[in-house]
């Protein structure tokens, strides 16, 4: 009797998955907050695409950590399978605009700067905006959907393939915009006289470098969701979870937060405005 009660008794996920530390959780939510409200500052100050995507990106956590908290705190709603895959789908899809933040600035940053267009025809393939963003669109959906598979009762090998080829894929994109940053720093210390422009502030100045390292904490993150894909128990390790997941996240969102980081709509329209000019003038003085 005692037998076939513990049988029935429910599964809470939640402890299952490693969610132990309710004030983790809380203090992330308490960063994330003031975060959110300063990227919706700068939204309004200094409105560009990266500032909105940072913006959702923090409301994204926000809801996550909170997630996290009620699971965590309640028994009944770490016994729901539905709230721990929605809290997955959260983490999962805001990695993209944390990804494609950084992959934007560090082409609006190489086109401030005087360095002709590059002829290496790799090069040029990853800096298509279209391609890149449309293959981050695909990881997401597939790991969404494989989150899904998982609550629906799927198949198991299933729902895994499907989350390592959504983790491979934002593992390569990942490696090509951090190796697309260290290209352009390269040159920026081989040819600093391309990148004499009026820059007041030190996120203008030292741009480039501040990409870097958002690039090397972005890579922390991936290769550590790679190495730990077939491992559920060391990946949700909160011992891990933390230092490698979650701080690597939010020491990027504090680094895109830098003054002058991130140029005005306005320097970007002049500096295409300068190139038309310079092609006419090509066009008369050949």
């Amino acid at each position: 009797m005692s037998s076939s009660a513990g049988i029935n008794e429910p599964i809470n996920f939640a402890k299952a998955f490693g969610f132990n530390s309710l004030a983790a959780a809380a203090v992330f939510v308490g960063l994330y907050v003031p975060l959110f409200a300063l990227f919706v500052f700068k939204s309004f100050k200094i409105p560009t695409y990266v500032h909105y995507v940072l913006s959702f990106f923090c409301l994204i956590r926000i809801a996550a950590f909170t997630l996290r908290i009620v699971l965590t705190a309640s028994e009944s709603a770490g016994e729901n399978i539905g709230i721990l895959i929605a809290d997955e789908i959260l983490f999962g899809v805001g990695f993209f605009g944390l990804l494609y933040s950084a992959y934007t600035l560090v082409l609006d940053l190489e086109s401030l700067s005087d360095r002709p267009s590059p002829t290496n025809p790799i090069i040029r393939l990853t800096q298509n905006r279209r391609m890149f963003r449309l293959t981050l669109l695909v990881a997401v959906v597939i790991g969404v959907v494989a989150s899904s598979l998982s609550s629906g009762g799927s198949s198991d090998s299933t729902s895994s393939v499907l989350r390592k080829a959504s983790t491979a894929i934002f593992l390569v994109l990942t490696v090509l915009q951090a190796f697309q940053t260290i290209y352009l720093a390269q040159t920026r210390i081989s040819e600093p006289e391309l990148y004499k422009r009026a820059q007041k502030s030190f996120g203008a100045r030292h741009g480039i470098f501040i990409l870097v390292l958002i690039s090397f904490l972005l890579l922390i993150r991936e290769v550590f969701v790679a190495a730990t894909i077939d491992d559920h128990v060391k990946q949700n390790n909160e011992h891990f979870w933390y230092p490698l997941l979650v701080v690597p996240e939010i020491l990027a969102v504090i680094l895109y937060a830098i003054p002058g980081l991130v140029p005005s709509k306005e320097d970007l329209k002049g500096e295409e405005l300068k190139g038309y000019g310079d092609m006419k003038m090509v066009a008369i003085h050949p």
